[in-house]
Order: structure tokens, then sequence, then C-alpha cells
């Protein structure tokens, strides 16, 4: 999408957020904007408030009175009740608002500014022409070594949440040329906004797509809502019930005002959708990117690429050789996976995965891994199959050695009895494999936890290749 809309208002430097503000104008939900000063946060809101020609109200929330907002009170002459003496700065006409500074208020204020950003209500009593709340910022806590941002606080957690979007705005370092360029030529000072670039048409045509989404939602994006929010509950970023609907309404706006791909839209609406950005300590971004790339992949890929995102998402290795040899279809997605698997599991996951399926595709000319997987099975197998299993302990020092003329190393263990105890209680077929997968272990120096387990998984991962494969050379 063009980014017109914005730098057609004299605003410049948030052409990767663009489609975030837009969002935020097609919801009427409340938006925030953090970052340092003279960013242009202000400017920027100000300046929507001109091209849309909004009755609008510019409140710094440092220095605000609660009169500034409503008015004098005045009684009513028969004694009912009161009403409020309005002023060109009190609200009861805005379309828009602006609270600036808004880490900077009072507590007192910042309670009666949650019913006004959540509820459009002062004082319990409904603003009915209010539609767009906005609020700016600097970072609380900021230490920059030019500047300190005295007397800005965390926003308290429930304010925060009640924002739709929390924007970072750019700063001078993170400008284009472009931008730098046009933001220091003087000529645009004092210039009024006006709607040249059709903003208010964008804005009536996006809400009437965003109104039929919201009315029957995507299944696939509610899905998406879903796992993006869970995972990132399971990263301990903490996502709210409440923060998920949000969620589900930031995505289906910023479909209807950008035509960038999907993807880059949902992951773009999440990143800027997490109320933590309010507060000192941002959210690792790898866990926001993780959290998208999984719930993306899990809801929207189709065909091979689907397959293999299943694959990698399983954890059970037995349920792993399942799907290789029963669910893949074309040896080079079988050779992709493999290779993937051995980049990303452990060593020993590796090993076990390698030594048990190895053996039932080797001589199998129509299999569902390509050669080059095969042989990458193999290199990693030969090391267990090769493992000797006349292995002698030494436990005087617990130092591997080789015995006189050459041969296998001895295994060295603290618990090497419990080991040889445990395998004399399996099956002549059973002792045999864990003996030579355990030995295999303990030469490399991998981890044994849980002989029982560890054999349970073996037994299980032969049991599945034979039954899938229909294979005795396991």
């Amino acid at each position: 999408m063009s980014t017109q809309h914005l730098q057609s208002l004299g605003v410049y430097g948030y052409d990767k957020v663009e489609p975030v503000i837009l969002a935020a104008l097609v919801t009427a939900d409340p938006l925030l904007l953090v970052g340092r000063a003279g960013t242009g946060k202000t400017y920027l809101l100000n300046s929507l408030s001109e091209a849309l020609e909004l009755e609008h109200r510019h409140y710094n929330a440092s220095l605000i009175a609660f009169d500034d907002l409503v008015g004098f009170p005045y009684p009513e002459a028969d004694g009912t009740g009161i009403h409020y003496i309005e002023t060109p700065a009190t609200i009861w006409k805005a379309e828009s608002v602006l609270v600036d500074e808004i880490n900077r208020c009072k507590p007192e204020h910042q309670n009666r500014l949650f019913s006004l950003v959540h509820e459009r209500r002062i004082q319990g009593m409904a603003l009915p022409n209010l539609r767009y709340r906005w609020a700016a910022m600097n970072p609380a806590g900021l230490g920059h070594e030019s500047e300190t941002y005295l007397g800005c606080e965390p926003l308290d957690p429930a304010l925060s949440d009640r924002f739709a979007y929390i924007v970072h705005v750019a700063d001078w370092d993170e400008l284009n040329e472009q931008d730098r360029a046009a933001i220091s030529d003087p000529r645009g000072e004092g210039r009024r906004s006006n709607d040249a670039s059709g903003l208010r048409e964008l804005l009536r045509e996006a809400r009437e797509q965003f109104e039929l989404k919201i009315a029957e939602p995507d299944t696939r994006l509610l899905d998406y809502v879903r796992l993006a929010v869970t995972q990132l509950n399971n990263a301990g970023l903490r996502i709210s019930p409440r923060r998920a609907r949000q969620f589900a309404r930031n995505l289906t706006a910023i479909e209807t005002v950008s035509k960038l791909p999907r993807e880059q839209l949902y992951h773009l609406a999440l990143f800027w959708s997490l109320p933590q950005r309010s507060g000192m300590t941002q959210p690792d971004d790898a866990v926001v990117r993780a959290a998208h790339r999984n719930a993306w992949d899990a809801v929207f890929l189709e065909g091979e690429d689907r397959w293999l995102y299943t694959f990698h998402s399983e954890q059970s290795l037995p349920k792993k050789i399942e799907m290789l040899l029963t669910g893949c279809t074309f040896p080079d997605t079988g050779t992709l996976a493999v290779s993937q698997l051995i980049a990303a599991e452990s060593q020993e996951r590796c090993a076990l995965f390698a030594y048990v399926l190895f053996p039932a595709l080797v001589n199998s000319e129509d299999g569902p891994v390509g050669a080059e997987g095969v042989a990458d099975l193999g290199r990693i197998a030969k090391e267990v199959l090769e493992v000797s299993s006349r292995i002698e302990w030494r436990d005087r020092d617990r130092q591997p050695y080789r015995p006189e003329g050459g041969g296998q190393y001895a295994a060295v263990h603290p618990d090497a009895k419990a080991i040889e105890d445990f395998l004399s209680t399996l099956s002549k077929p059973r002792q045999k494999r864990a003996r030579q997968f355990l030995y295999y272990l303990l030469i490399h120096k991998l981890p044994v936890v849980d002989l029982k387990q560890l054999e349970k998984e073996i037994n299980t991962c032969v049991r599945t290749v034979r039954r899938s494969h229909g294979s005795a050379t396991a």
C-alpha cells in the first residue's frame, strides 16, 4: 500500500506503521503513541483531526484540571441537580480528544481518563459526539545519555490495556534520508492539514468492509488470534481474554486499509497491539515473532508446507516417524524434513531417530525420503550402529580408556551398575537395542535421565517403524 495519506498531511517517518494508524481510525478504538520529545506524536494526531475536520480537543494531562474537561458546575434553579457551564475547551461537543503526556497525569485524573478512554464517558456521563480517543507519552524511565523524562511513569496496566494500538514513534536515527529532508524543511511549519489524498473516502470504504467482516469473522483469523495469544501467554507475556478480542478487531481492520501481504499485516498488527509497549520493559521481539510465525504456520500453511509444519510441531519421535513413513508423499519433502530435524533437535534425539529409521529406509528404492536425506540419516546412525556391545566398565577413575590392542573405548558412568541391572530385566531383542543406544550416549557423554522412559521410547519407535513400513530390519 502507498504511504501517501500521512505524507500528504505533512507527517513523515510513519511509513512502517501507517497501516496501524489507519486501522485505528477505521475502528475508532483508542490509540496511544509513545516516543521521545520532538518526534511528532501530537503533530500527527492534531493533523489527523484537521484533515478529518473534527471538533478536536487537545489536553495536557500533566496540567489538566477536571474543570478543564467538564466546565464549571452550576446548580439548577429548582435544586434538582447541577449542569456545567461550557467553555471552548470543554469536552462535551468533542469528536476527537488527544490526551498528551498521559503518563505524567495525577492518579486521580488518570482514573477519570480511564472511563474517557474506555467508555467515552466523563464523570459517568456519556459523550455522544466523541469518536476518537488518542493519547501520547514519552517513554517511562528512559535514561538516554542526554535526556531522562522526569515524572514519566508506566501507565496502569488496566489503562494501557484499553488502548487498541500502542505505537512507538521513530526518532531521527530511525528515519530515512527522504524523511529527514522533509522534516527539516521549514516551509511546512504552521500549514493546516487537508484531505488531499482522499483519507476520508478511504476510511469510509474501509469502515464498511470492517463492519461486514466483524459481523462474520474469518475463522482462520480467529484461529490465528487464539494460537498467538496462547503462545504469548506461554512465553510469559500476559495477554488478557479481553485483549484477544481486541487483537481480532485490529487484525480485521488492518486488512481493510492496506494491500500488503496478509502475513506481514498480521505480524505488524500483533507487534503494535501489545499493552506492554507502554511500560519500561519492552516485549522481546523474538517472542512476538515466534508467536506470530507459529500461529500463522498452523493456520495458513497448505500442502507440503503444512505437512512440514505439523511434522516439526510434533514432539513425539514415534509420531514423527509414523508421519514420515505414512504421510510424506514426496521424497524431496522427506529429505527437507530430515535435514531440518537434524538442525533443530538435540544430538541424542537425532541419534535415536536415525538409529531406528535408517535401516528401514536404506534399501527402499521408492521411500518417503530422498537419497540425500537417507545419507544424512546414515551418517548419524552409523555412529550408533558401530558401537560395540562389548564395552568395558571402569569405575576406578571414571576416565575412558582404549583397551590394549585398540578397539572400543571403555564406557564410564557413575550409574553403571544401575544401567546394567536395568538392561538385565529386558528381553534379548530389547536389551540389545537399548544397550547399543545407551552405550552410544555414554561414550558421547550425552544425558541419560530416565532409563525406563528412554527404553520405552526406543521400543515404541521400533514398533512404529515395523507397523508403518512393514520391515523387520530395524
